[in-house]
């Protein structure tokens, strides 16, 4: 997937000096550059919950999809439930891909259902943020799914332990100073906390929060413009996911490109689009695509706010593809042409 021409250097940048245009190596080595881009994705913290690897390491029924290691373990489990509460959770974000822990929780739910264990206990979602979504227009999709199929909804819930040996969950409540409460569980499901990689948190090139420090809209640092970032170490105010990355690496193209021949590096613009493709079930999903300002910025003619089965397919068979021979190679820089010419066309959009 390395372009011809590309030199991989097979170490790994401890020290960003960008005063001087420079990176230090783990090795020592200094590398020097003209132009830097930023694309170091963020990093999954086990240890940002109490218990949790322990959790994971002797309890069999405690799983998280987030890592090489332990998303092995998940469906396992899913089959081994015969009742009680299966608990998912849903971390302080920023995190990749927002939607993910609930997707596996509708499908938990759905299997649960079609193998007659569905009346044997409850099904909980337990999330940080005030609604099922961030996007109104979805979160009222996804709470009519939660309400039809009695999933219990925690909303500014905080998992901040896990007692394996127990069986329990620690929650707090963050609309309620010092409420904390546990729940027993039979399955567990856990989203880790997500935060950047040390060194880029102590670089130069990030804000406060420790992620690099970019103008929304054109990807180009806000202090050093021989500096661009994509991606999930970047502080770009929109959901990160890999359609996300998708419509930015068309900007930065641009924009680094017309840098680099002395052109304009402002001229493509970045909107915030992202996607969330929200399996509510064997086959069903709800497509949410909306930009910086939460608001629904579709590609198809028709409402995507709707469980559908073209979806479903769209996301388990056509997305894989596209992403392989497309995504990956830098053939494919989000939906938005193919936007302007569908919308031409609504079919019931509203």
């Amino acid at each position: 997937m390395i372009p011809r021409g590309v030199d991989w250097i097979k170490s790994k940048a401890s020290v960003f000096e960008p005063e001087s245009n420079s990176i230090t190596l783990d090795n020592g080595e200094k590398v020097k550059y003209d132009y830097l881009v930023m694309a170091t994705g963020i990093r999954i913290d086990f240890d940002g919950i109490k218990g949790l690897k322990e959790a994971m390491a002797n309890d069999e029924q405690v799983v998280s999809m987030y890592s090489h290691e332990t998303v092995k373990n998940v469906f396992p489990a899913i089959q081994r439930y015969k009742g009680g509460n299966a608990i998912f959770t849903f971390p302080k974000v920023p995190i990749k891909c927002p939607g993910a822990p609930q997707k596996v929780m509708y499908l938990a739910e759905d299997y649960f259902r079609k193998n007659g264990l569905r009346d044997k206990g409850d099904v909980y979602y337990c999330t940080t943020i005030p609604a099922i979504f961030g996007v109104k227009k979805y979160a009222e999709a996804l709470m009519e799914v939660v309400e039809k199929r009695n999933i219990k909804l925690n909303t500014l819930t905080h998992l901040i332990e896990v007692d394996y040996k127990n069986k329990q969950a620690v929650f707090e409540k963050l609309d309620q100073s010092g409420t904390i409460f546990r729940l027993d569980y039979s399955l567990l499901h856990v989203c880790p906390p997500m935060k950047p990689y040390d060194e880029i948190k102590n670089s130069p090139l990030v804000d406060q929060t420790g992620y690099v420090d970019l103008d929304k809209y054109t990807l180009q640092h806000k202090k050093y413009p021989n500096v661009f970032g994509i991606g999930d170490c970047t502080n770009l105010p929109t959901s990160k996911t890999a359609a996300a990355i998708a419509a930015e690496s068309s900007v930065l193209a641009t924009n680094l490109s017309n840098l680099m021949k002395g052109k304009d590096p402002t001229q493509a613009k970045y909107d915030g689009y992202t996607s969330c493709p929200l399996i509510t079930g064997y086959g069903r999903t709800i497509l949410a695509e909306f930009d910086y300002d939460g608001q629904p910025l579709e590609t198809f003619p028709i409402n995507q706010g709707k469980e559908r089965r073209t979806m479903f397919h769209l996301k388990s068979d056509f997305m894989p593809f596209l992403y392989w021979t497309a995504f990956v190679r830098g053939y494919w820089g989000g939906p938005g042409i193919y936007r302007k010419i569908l919308n031409i066309f609504s079919f019931g959009k509203n």
